[in-house]
């Protein structure tokens, strides 16, 4: 039999990350980005280059809690020498969670069966400190209530063109949301979103367009109305980057993943 060394294995991670130093997620060769981070800090434990495949792609500035990333090699290493040799070699703002050895067929992306995102404002007359850069700031009193009515419009299956980003690639813009929660602590306004994919800058979109609903500025069926005209200029500005985190994708208990990114 050939030596484990010579066979290809998948691993996959679990990666948290600040998305503040860095211009996203997908490697760029004019700056900083996690991949290259990752995959730099990766290749170094095996001895080989290490190139990663991730869940659902960041944008500058945006967090995630648990992004997940498969990748293939002959280096024969345990789960626990990828988490503590990965995290030797990467700064500060990334740090792999855990590591498991995945089936060959198992792909970070395509086997996910939905992602998570939250966005977290600041809602109060004055700036944050102690929250710069993990939230975004409104000065002006939001109506949850209002925000969540509006929201609600947009749970299903639909074509979310006026949500997307001119910029955005994706071959259609169907999408099918199962989670769209508001809810207010004390001064945070946090909006919880599910679904089985996003557009390119679709969360941000959607919450630039919530906003003039929270400050009464707009009605909620005013977010129906943006829906079904899928013009992305009639819509709000995108949202400030900082108060987005990826929560994590979900993926079938049969992938053998920790449970916090199971369904």
């Amino acid at each position: 039999m050939p030596s484990r060394s010579l066979i290809d294995m998948r691993v996959a991670l679990g990666i948290e990350y600040d998305g503040s130093p860095f211009m996203g997620w997908q490697r760029l060769g004019h700056g900083p980005s996690v991949q290259a981070t990752l995959e730099a800090a990766l290749s170094r434990v095996a001895d080989d280059p290490i190139k990663v495949t991730c869940a659902g792609r960041t944008d500058s500035g945006v967090h995630a809690w648990c992004q997940v990333v498969h990748f293939d090699t002959r280096a024969p290493r345990s789960e626990r020498a990828w988490i503590l040799g990965g995290n030797s070699h990467l700064p500060r703002a990334i740090v792999i969670l855990w590591a498991r050895e995945v089936a060959g067929d198992f792909h970070a992306r395509f086997a996910a069966l939905s992602r998570r995102y939250r966005y977290r404002i600041i809602n109060r007359s004055v700036r944050t400190a102690y929250d710069a850069g993990k939230a975004t700031w409104e000065r002006r009193p939001l109506d949850v209530i209002a925000m969540q009515t509006a929201a609600n419009h947009l749970l299903g299956e639909h074509d979310f063109s006026a949500f997307r980003a001119a910029s955005c690639q994706a071959r259609t813009a169907h999408r099918r949301l199962d989670r769209f929660r508001i809810s207010r602590q004390m001064d945070n306004v946090l909006i919880e979103i599910e679904a089985n994919a996003f557009l390119h800058h679709m969360v941000r979109n959607m919450v630039g367009s919530l906003l003039p609903v929270g400050r009464d500025e707009c009605s909620p069926v005013w977010i129906a109305e943006l829906l079904a005209g899928r013009d992305r200029t009639q819509a709000g500005p995108t949202a400030p980057a900082d108060g987005l985190v990826f929560v994590g994708p979900r993926y079938p208990q049969s992938c053998g993943l920790p449970v916090e990114v199971s369904i």
